[in-house]
Parts: C-alpha cells; sequence; structure tokens
C-alpha cells in the first residue's frame, strides 16, 4: 500500500535536489524528493536503491510515496513547485550522525569493498571523503553499538553517469583503499560477478515499478525524461566485459 504524504515540515539546506522532510500517513518521517529533484534522479535513486537492497547493503529504507494535491494547496508556492504532486520518492528518516574519515574504522573491510563494487558497478562517483572533507553520502546510526552493521547508505541521483571517470573514481572514493582488491582477486571477481548476474534477473521488474509520471518531464506526458533504460542497463552488463575489472 502506497503511503500518503500528510505533512510538510521542512525542506532540508543539504544536497544538490535539497529534499522535504514530510510526514506519512503512517507517522513516519521521510525525506522526499519530487519534481525540483528531476525525474532522472528520481529514477536512479529507485533503481539503484533497489539494486543496493537486492546486494543486500544497508540502504535507508525507501519508497515511492503519494502526494496529494490537497496537501499541496495549503503551502508555500515554492513548495507546491518544487515538490509538487503525485509520485515522489522518499528515503525514510534515520537517527544518524555525520560520517568522517577518522570514524572509517568502525566500518568492517568487507562492506568498504562491497561498496566500493557496488559505486564501480552504477558508475556513481558521488561518494567521496579524504582528510580534507568530502561528500560520501553515508552516515553511521547514532547507536550504532546496537547494530551489526551501523552504516547507513543515501543519496543515488547521480548514478548510471555517463561521464563517468576511472581516475576520478578510484582517486577520491570513500572507501578506495579498500576497493583495491577488488582488481586484484579474480575469485573475488567471479563472486560479484555472479551476484550482478542474480540482481540483474529482476532489471524488468525494478524498472515496472516506475511510475509512469517521471518518465516524461511536463505534467502532459508529451516530453519524455532523458533517462535512458537501455543505456543503463548496458551500462549495468558491462561487468561482463574484462575491462571492467581493470583501472
Amino acid at each position: 500500500m502506497t503511503t500518503t504524504i500528510i505533512e510538510v515540515l521542512r525542506r532540508s539546506s543539504q544536497g544538490i535536489t535539497k529534499p522535504f522532510l514530510c510526514r506519512g500517513d503512517d507517522s513516519c518521517l521521510y525525506f522526499v524528493k519530487g519534481i525540483h529533484a528531476g525525474r532522472r534522479s528520481q529514477i536512479c535513486e529507485w533503481i539503484a536503491g533497489c539494486l543496493a537492497k537486492r546486494l543486500g547493503l544497508p540502504i535507508a529504507p525507501f519508497e515511492i510515496v503519494n502526494i496529494p494535491e490537497e496537501l499541496l494547496k495549503y503551502e508555500i508556492l515554492d513548495t507546491q513547485k518544487d515538490l509538487g504532486q503525485g509520485y515522489a520518492f522518499a528515503s525514510l528518516k534515520q537517527e544518524v550522525i555525520e560520517i568522517n574519515f577518522s570514524s572509517l574504522s568502525k566500518i568492517s573491510e568487507d562492506l568498504q569493498q562491497a561498496l566500493f563494487a557496488f559505486d564501480w558497478w552504477i558508475c556513481n562517483e558521488d561518494r567521496t571523503l579524504s582528510k580534507q572533507g568530502g561528500n560520501p553520502n553515508l552516515f553511521l546510526q547514532s547507536n550504532s553499538e546496537k547494530h551489526s552493521t551501523p552504516l547507513i547508505v543515501i543519496d543515488h541521483n547521480l548514478a548510471f553517469d555517463l561521464t563517468f571517470s576511472k581516475k576520478s573514481f578510484i582517486k577520491y572514493h570513500i572507501f578506495r583503499h579498500a576497493g583495491q582488491t577488488f582488481f586484484e582477486d579474480k575469485g573475488l571477481q567471479r563472486n560479484y560477478a555472479a551476484q550482478f548476474e542474480n540482481v540483474l534477473m529482476v532489471w524488468e521488474e525494478i524498472c515496472t515499478q516506475i511510475p509512469k509520471e517521471w518518465l516524461f518531464l511536463d505534467e502532459e506526458m508529451t516530453i519524455p525524461t532523458d533517462f535512458d533504460f537501455k543505456t543503463a542497463y548496458q551500462q549495468l552488463a558491462h561487468y561482463k566485459h574484462p575491462d571492467f575489472w581493470t583501472i
């Protein structure tokens, strides 16, 4: 059953898309990315999120929510324009603390490696961090000692990057050090290839769940979005080629 947004609380000041913090009819709080985030962004979030979930990565719970037209009648103009009515991408609000360079030791090497492999697979350069700063799009659960996996993974709006740079990825990715084994261990590569193949078996199922409205830039649904599903699938299927596993 689709969650309906019943209250818009505020807008986030962080992130390019600046999502809205909203309350659903299930009483939960969500960070919602509406029309202002862009249709491509919503599609990327949904597909990458589903892929991550299938791979068992600790992505923040997410879903497609409905924003009723009646709700926006009581909102300011900017909210009406940027949030928009209809279906939107929503990520469940978590109690988290921001990750920093010194807290990386709390994350297992296996998980670091898995996230490195995932971002490489989906062509996502938007997870950077060094001693000088960055934008990891990762958080630690505030009560992390109670969780076997303290990490929370968010934001994949820049996935399926058509200008993806291997050089830049290797240089700036938050888990670049743990990720080196990804290019060296043939057994590990076979393991990831098997996982990627298994997940891609549900590609059609993932895509058919995307709201029809997201496929168009205008309300009349006459101008198609610039997201190319065929190209995105080809990017993911590239793991079958030897050069996928090389720097």
